[in-house]
């Protein structure tokens, strides 16, 4: 397996993917060791996760250089994905031991009712490219905290920086036999789904997900599903800084170069606002320098996979043929590397591919609408559910607007964020399930009832 530098095409290294026989092997080691790993205490088991932050911050310059040579992005974006890693994991260190704890449910002389939380087992987590330490930590950090054995698959495309969270895993005191990762790619994958994993944890497209969740129904164990999004944004009329809203929303749709589930990809402006907030969002967006992502000051480096130019390429043309006018980008860069011009729509409508499939690039459609009401009409015209975000000056109006949407995060005046405390949770195309908050150190538990008389 090649594993290929999107800046500048040039070949990193070759690794071997993994034979079904091997997976095969890792998972009986798995299987075996993780009783063990139950048994030791939670405060140990909290001891090595420390450890293995601490250890992201020491080689934090080394890690971003090998991120950003797999993947693309920016080294400061990669700095910046480690640091937002490191902090995720500081609240589930926090929060850990509150929400694994028994919980007593009836105390009364002679009778105790517990729920105790006890470990799935052995989970396969099957992650993305796209945020490698981001999206990991939401599932192999809970999973090992609450007792379970992990098969992390990465990414074919972060498969270096997946082989770094191994390394460092086991410095900080994993043992070997009960976190061990699977090389390779899709054919890597299906193997993963004929085994008897005790859950799976999925990060990617809606396709692959949909595949996933189909071919693992059989097994009745837990399968979550992080997928894509197309999230939309609506700037009300009421809105005080249009400028400095233009500014903050295109960084909300263009950071990681679009490549984010959560950025915006569909934005709504009120007629009153419409012609101040695009000049301010297409002059933000000429700002921007796009080159090399080694480079100081580079915003958009390169896309991660060549296949997704031939996406963006086709919405434009679809997008023009439709009626819609290019303000700014358009097209790939000519050269080596997987750029992409940062591309903004406007004259859109909602049966434009733009509007309606996952960009995962640099690109923006802007739609004028006349009120709140066709605001929310255009929002709710989507077969995802992930996030949707509101800017007005009044919060009770963003949360009526935001109680209509189907989606599993709100967000008044701000965009594109992701809080270790709340449920990152998808609807529809979205997902299933969820990450982070006490919900997302549950999930990879099995709850018993524990009746206690005496």
């Amino acid at each position: 397996m090649q594993i290929i530098n999107p800046a500048t095409e040039e070949i990193i290294t070759v690794l071997n993917e993994d034979t079904p026989s091997a997976l095969e092997a890792k998972f009986d080691i798995l299987k075996k060791a993780q009783p063990a790993w139950t048994e030791q205490t939670l405060g140990e088991r909290i001891s090595v996760v420390e450890k293995f932050s601490s250890l992201l911050e020491a080689k934090t310059e080394e890690l971003a250089a090998i991120l950003t040579s797999e993947v693309g992005k920016p080294l400061q974006q990669s700095r910046n994905e480690i640091n937002g890693a490191r902090a995720r994991i500081k609240w589930m260190l926090a929060n850990t031991e509150k929400y694994l704890a028994d919980e007593i449910m009836v105390d009364e002389p002679g009778l105790k009712e517990v729920i105790r939380y006890e470990p799935l087992g052995v989970i396969c987590n099957i992650s993305a490219w796209n945020y490698p330490y981001l999206v990991g930590v939401n599932v192999f950090i809970p999973a090992l905290l609450s007792g379970n054995a992990v098969m992390y698959k990465p990414s074919e495309y972060a498969t270096l920086t997946g082989l770094q969270i191994e390394k460092l895993l086991k410095q900080a005191g994993v043992p070997n036999d009960v976190f061990q990762i699977a090389i390779g790619a899709k054919e890597t994958g299906a193997a993963l789904l004929e085994m008897d994993f005790n859950g799976y944890f999925f990060t990617g497209s809606y396709r692959t997900g949909k595949f996933i969740y189909e071919k693992v129904a059989a097994k009745m164990v837990p399968c979550q599903l992080e997928l894509g999004g197309k999230d939309p944004l609506y700037v009300a009329e009421d809105i005080a800084d249009v400028v400095s809203t233009a500014i903050g929303t295109a960084d909300g749709a263009f950071y990681n170069n679009g490549q984010s589930c959560c950025a915006v990809e569909r934005i709504y402006v009120h007629e009153k606002n419409y012609e101040t907030y695009l000049n301010a969002f297409v002059t933000e967006v000429n700002s921007w320098k796009t080159g090399l992502p080694t480079t100081d000051g580079v915003y958009l480096g390169a896309l991660t996979r060549k296949e997704q130019l031939l996406v963006l390429e086709n919405q434009v043309k679809d997008a023009l043929n439709k009626g819609a006018r290019l303000l700014t980008g358009g097209k790939a860069v000519e050269g080596k590397g997987y750029y992409f011009e940062p591309t903004v729509l406007t004259d859109v409508t909602n049966d434009m591919l733009v509007m309606q499939e996952e960009s995962f690039g640099p690109i923006i459609g802007i739609m004028k609408v006349h009120d709140d009401t066709e605001a929310i009409k255009m929002m709710q015209d989507t077969s995802y559910g992930l996030t949707a975000s509101v800017y007005t000056a009044d919060q009770a109006k963003a949360e009526k607007i935001l109680a209509q949407l189907d989606a599993g995060s709100g967000y008044w005046n701000c965009c594109d964020r992701v809080s270790a405390a709340l449920p990152w949770s998808g609807r529809k195309h979205s997902g299933i399930g969820a990450t982070l908050s006490h919900q997302g150190l549950r999930a990879f538990t099995k709850p018993k009832g524990y009746h206690l008389r005496g």
